[in-house]
């Protein structure tokens, strides 16, 4: 159980203290380049893993906020059982590689909004989400009251995702037939740690899905 929980506890640490670091050290929008296949670019995104919006509005916002909530809590009911019960660890190892994303997400979304001083608001007179400007701050402090308060309620907050994959930008010319005269981009989602964690546990249940056929499960 022990080395779970550290896993567990060292991915998301990790992964929160990058994006602390993004959010309190680049303009949203702004980043840098590490190759030309590779960039840092700090994104607020309001719905799920690489940028696919659920429900674009507030109330969705909400649901996925709640949703997030109850997945962590089902896959640490399901992870805690199946590691009593001595499961195979190709399964055990999956899942807590998926829950550590699904918790690193959802902190994001619960409290980010209490902890900062700047972030992405939903407008509801526009129904759009709002950027802001300059680099946001740690505002929360439960020693000094006189701190500011955060830029949203409980529940509210934005994931902050920054890893840009641009394999292929490029200008394709006008005598290609058809996309000629188009800027030619695969893989534009911008993602975070907890993203790729939840893709590494997925893709591990489905590869060695024959090794944990006979494990039991739930």
């Amino acid at each position: 159980m022990k080395k779970f929980i550290l896993i567990i506890f060292s991915i998301v640490l990790i992964d929160q203290i990058l994006k602390i670091y993004i959010k309190t050290h680049f303009e949203l929008g702004g980043g840098i380049s590490i190759f030309p296949f590779f960039r840092i670019l700090f994104v607020e995104n309001p719905g799920m893993a690489y940028g696919i919006n659920f429900w674009i509005g507030y109330h969705g916002k909400i649901l996925l906020s709640i949703f997030r909530f109850f997945l962590v809590f089902l896959i640490s009911t399901f992870l805690y059982i199946n590691i009593k019960r001595g499961t195979s660890k190709y399964l055990t190892v999956s899942i807590s590689l998926i829950l550590s994303g699904a918790m690193g997400n959802f902190l994001d979304s619960a409290l980010y909004g209490l902890l900062f001083d700047t972030g992405t608001i939903y407008h509801q007179k526009s129904e759009k989400w709002i950027p802001y400007f300059g680099i946001s701050k740690i505002s929360y402090d439960p020693f000094d009251k006189k701190r500011g308060e955060g830029y949203a309620a409980f529940m509210e907050g934005c994931v902050v995702d920054m890893f840009y994959f641009p394999i292929i930008d490029t200008y394709l010319p006008p005598w290609i037939p058809f996309f000629g005269g188009y800027n030619l981009k695969f893989f534009q989602p911008i993602f975070n740690l907890s993203d790729v964690m939840i893709s590494i546990g997925v893709f591990s249940l489905l590869i060695f899905k024959r090794k944990i056929k006979n494990a039991k499960l739930l």
